[in-house]
């Protein structure tokens, strides 16, 4: 919210990259708590519980991944209208930035489970992860960022950021999963 601060008053401007600014704000508030996906649990010692536990690694994975995605990435969809007019997004596109930030957000979220995963058994690994996940949602940002001001809500850039979320509810959880195993060792 300090970007019409840092840009100026300028409204056409504003409206112009608020949809991007938005985006900007899903990434960065979604980095912020990848860390506690799974150290916590590595911490306290219960993630060694959960890998001996009948239920399998994947899908505990993916339990964290959606509860993260819960946390962080579905107040921020809620409170798009809110925040788009406070960026000045009109108010026709304010529907489509919404929508986009619900396809994409757990995309991030997803992904970021897979860097989460990697440091769990590193102490203080909160920019390691960062570092390792943010070239992978670069593709997110632009395809959501291209759907929300494209205002053609079913085009090319909706299917790839729906394409895109789709494969991270796949990959993620597995690849998560996997990081799991090697940090332990097994």
């Amino acid at each position: 919210m300090v970007v019409p601060f840092a840009i100026g008053p300028d409204q056409k401007l504003l409206s112009q990259i608020g949809p991007a600014i938005l985006w900007i704000g899903a990434l960065l508030a979604s980095l912020l708590g990848l860390d506690r996906i799974f150290g916590a649990d590595a911490e306290d010692g219960s993630l060694d519980l959960l890998s001996l536990a009948q239920l399998p690694l994947e899908i505990i994975a993916f339990a964290k991944a959606l509860a993260h995605w819960l946390a962080t990435g579905l107040p921020l969809v809620i409170a798009t209208p809110l925040l788009g007019l406070l960026l000045g997004v009109e108010m026709k596109a304010l529907g489509a930035v919404a929508l986009m930030l619900l396809i994409g957000t757990p995309a991030i979220a997803f992904l970021g489970s897979i860097g989460a995963g990697l440091a769990a058994s590193l102490p203080r690994s909160g920019l390691l992860i960062a570092v390792l996940i943010v070239p992978f949602t670069i593709p997110v940002l632009i395809f959501g960022t291209a759907a929300s001001a494209d205002g053609a809500l079913f085009g090319t850039a909706f299917k790839l950021l729906c394409a895109l979320a789709l494969f991270s509810f796949v990959i993620g959880p597995v690849a998560a999963a996997a990081a799991l195993r090697i940090g332990r060792g097994t």
